[in-house]
């Protein structure tokens, strides 16, 4: 029988869930903020014909500029004073990690408070991806996350998520990547939860999706919305009328070890989750896609993927995309990847059951990897190491209960319809 891991945060207690930020200060007001007629207003406050804003979009949205240099159809007299009121600087670029042969920069951003977010551009044969962040930190909590080892700072302006997405479509354009691309797809599965940020995520939704001069007129099919399981929200995002694709952190389909892995699980359970996440396939059409991070002798069990594709399959056939991934531990972890064979034991399980699976491609591996390594190691580097030199003395840690195969798991599996049932433990 494999050891299981207990989930456990490197040092000091277990953070708990927040959903109020630590900073309170509010970005300053950016014109990508506000939607197309409220811009018109803005303009006419500031005394000028509301066809600017149509303008001032215009450059911002089909070109990528703020440089009021570049705006030439605006008189020179007044370039200079409309930028500097509707496009005041949230966003510098602070470095750059390359990785994978130059397919994949890593970018820290400092914002205009001094706190730090950090997104990933990665070039695929067919497209280029950015995974952008929503949130400075996040009060989500899971243990094997960087961003939740380190709370919630704060929210980001829907301005200051556009602007990720603005800088890195211009370094793509310019060849960063190896050669000139477009962004094409998006994911929010950086820094944060999306829907604990949700009226400036539904903002962001609206200027990526909006046509111009509105938006970048981008597809809502290639925009991916992930959250570890806020059901009200998904509710609601259902109800907006997006046909983006909703990605849910699983990690665990038992209660037990999820409500360790993800905190938010003491709140939602797993078959509210699930349920939730089968109400927005329905009301959008969109296959929903359930992440998986696959942890050594933690959640990586062949038992434990014949019950995830039971609670898949007994709300329905091919609704629902199972993604596994290797775990990408931050440094010092006490995790590990679940190991090759494991790993493709879990997959030909749910494969065999039906479930569409696709191990999601690892990138970053070479680089600080898991989201919030980078923001850590430049706000406060010192943290970081004495955190991995403890992490190590608890490696040995384990929980049994949550490391055998449930007594009552055949009679469950054999009952199509149960579902949400409790698990006892093996004698």
């Amino acid at each position: 029988m494999k050891k299981q891991v207990r989930p456990r945060v490197e040092s000091g207690p277990r953070p708990s869930l927040s959903f109020v930020a630590k900073r309170t200060g509010k970005a300053p007001s950016h014109l990508i903020d506000l939607d197309l007629q409220e811009r018109k207003a803005l303009l006419q406050d500031f005394g000028y014909p509301a066809f600017r804003a149509d303008q001032l979009s215009r450059h911002y949205f089909e070109h990528c500029t703020v440089d009021p240099q570049q705006m030439t159809d605006l008189p020179a007299t007044q370039r200079e004073e409309l930028s500097a009121k509707v496009f005041p600087q949230l966003v510098t670029k602070v470095r750059d990690q390359i990785a994978d042969g130059g397919k994949t920069i890593k970018t820290l951003w400092r914002l205009f408070d001094g706190v730090v977010v950090e997104s990933v551009l990665m070039k695929y044969p067919d497209r280029a991806t950015l995974c952008i962040s929503s949130q400075a930190g996040c009060g989500m909590a899971c243990p094997f996350c960087a961003t939740g080892q380190g709370g919630l700072a704060r929210n980001l302006s829907t301005a200051e998520i556009i602007e990720q997405l603005r800088m890195s479509m211009l370094g793509a354009a310019a060849g960063d990547l190896g050669a000139p691309v477009r962004i094409t797809n998006i994911v929010f599965m950086g820094m944060g939860e999306p829907m604990a940020n949700y009226k400036a995520v539904i903002g962001a939704l609206h200027r990526m999706i909006d046509p111009s001069p509105a938006g970048f007129g981008m597809s809502a099919r290639n925009i991916t919305v992930s959250t570890v399981g806020l059901v009200p929200s998904i509710d609601q995002l259902a109800a907006e009328g997006f046909p983006v694709t909703l990605a849910v952190s699983l990690h665990a389909p038992d209660d037990g070890l999820r409500d360790d892995l993800i905190p938010i699980n003491s709140r939602f359970k797993v078959g509210q989750l699930l349920d939730a996440a089968r109400r927005y396939f329905v009301q959008t059409g969109r296959r929903v896609s359930i992440e998986y991070a696959l942890i050594k002798d933690m959640n990586d069990h062949e038992w434990r993927a014949k019950l995830l594709a039971h609670e898949l399959n007994s709300r329905g056939r091919g609704w629902a995309h199972v993604n596994p991934i290797p775990l990408n531990p931050t440094p010092g972890s006490i995790w590990t990847a679940a190991t090759k064979s494991a790993a493709e034991l879990f997959v030909k399980t749910l494969r065999d059951a039906g479930i569409a699976t696709t191990v999601r491609d690892t990138r970053g591996s070479d680089i600080d990897g898991a989201c919030g390594q980078l923001a850590a190691e430049t706000l406060d580097p010192q943290r970081v190491a004495k955190r991995a030199a403890k992490a190590q003395a608890a490696v040995d840690a384990a929980i049994a209960v949550h490391r055998k195969e449930p007594a009552n798991l055949s009679k469950l599996l054999a009952d199509e319809s149960a579902t949400n049932a409790t698990l006892e433990e093996a004698k």
